[in-house]
């Protein structure tokens, strides 16, 4: 038994040699830079003096710093109401047998299946002011041209809704398949005490479905508060920084102003942040499906 023992132990050590090699190691080399005055300097001396907390009070205390948290909290809120009340309704449409219902499932994906850069790319063509397609089907139709991209109180919403576009694929193909998971019995059996409709989401559909609805929020957080692609591509922050978020900051500092020392305290606030979201929603979670 001991000998077995050890030889699941061998087959678990590339694994988390893996692991050590590609997650754990750019963590804790980007939590030690925090505490660094790491530079462009420190690649030609390989000297980055120790100065404690000093980066983390320096974008804490930045004017920015407001800024890129209230603009990450609506971008972040504003994405995942309208992800996944999108995908929801698309999973419960495609539920349904259907002729070609396979085919627009696998349509579906494809704003999935795109770069984001690509996507960024494409939508900026599509929200050029003057000569996008969008606005130009505006004014065909006595609209005059929207500012989506150049105007502070605009740009913001905009960028949420493209990216609203592109995770609406991934929220409704994991909801579509915990719909997959919950037995027609209890739909036939809810009918005979007359749970149709609504009343068969409220009482069947949506108590078989949190768990999977868990899985889709916390992931769903997680990646949006770190979005990064489709705010360059779209306004690289701007207008006026309407579209500034932490992780747009933190690249600023990193890779326009090569303070790699602030730029990784500010990303790790930003992981502080999601880390502490995922927690509290799953133990709230955890706990409303106890009681």
């Amino acid at each position: 038994m001991k000998l077995e023992r050890l030889f699941q132990l061998l087959f678990l050590v590339p694994a988390a040699v893996y692991l050590l090699l590609f997650f754990g190691f750019p963590v804790a080399k980007n939590v030690i830079m925090s505490f660094q005055a790491y530079t462009t300097t420190t690649f030609y001396t390989g000297e980055a003096p120790w100065v404690g907390l000093q980066n983390y009070v320096k974008v804490l205390g930045s004017q920015l710093f407001g800024t890129a948290l209230l603009n990450t909290a609506l971008f972040t809120i504003g994405s995942i109401v309208g992800q996944f009340a999108i995908g929801l309704l698309f999973a419960l449409f495609f539920r349904r047998n259907f002729p070609l219902s396979g085919v627009l499932r696998s349509l579906l994906l494809l704003p999935w299946l795109l770069p984001l850069i690509v996507s960024s790319a494409v939508w900026k063509w599509i929200l050029d002011q003057d000569s996008g397609v969008l606005n130009q089907f505006l004014g065909g139709v006595g609209i005059g041209p929207v500012p989506w991209l150049t105007s502070p109180s605009v740009a913001l919403i905009t960028v949420i809704l493209v990216n609203i576009w592109i995770g609406i694929p991934f929220n409704t193909t994991i909801l579509y398949g915990g719909l997959q998971d919950i037995p027609e019995e209890l739909y036939e059996a809810g009918s005979l005490d007359g749970a149709t409709g609504w009343k068969a989401f409220r009482h069947i559909t949506w108590p078989m479905l949190r768990p999977v609805v868990s899985v889709v929020l916390v992931l769903g957080v997680v990646y949006t508060v770190k979005v990064l692609d489709i705010i360059l591509g779209l306004t690289n922050g701007g207008p006026a920084n309407a579209t500034q978020t932490i992780a747009t900051q933190s690249y600023d500092l990193s890779f326009k102003q090569f303070d790699f020392g602030s730029g990784a305290a500010l990303s790790n606030i930003l992981i502080v942040i999601s880390a502490l979201f995922a927690i509290v929603y799953l133990r709230l979670n955890r706990k409303a499906v106890d009681d």
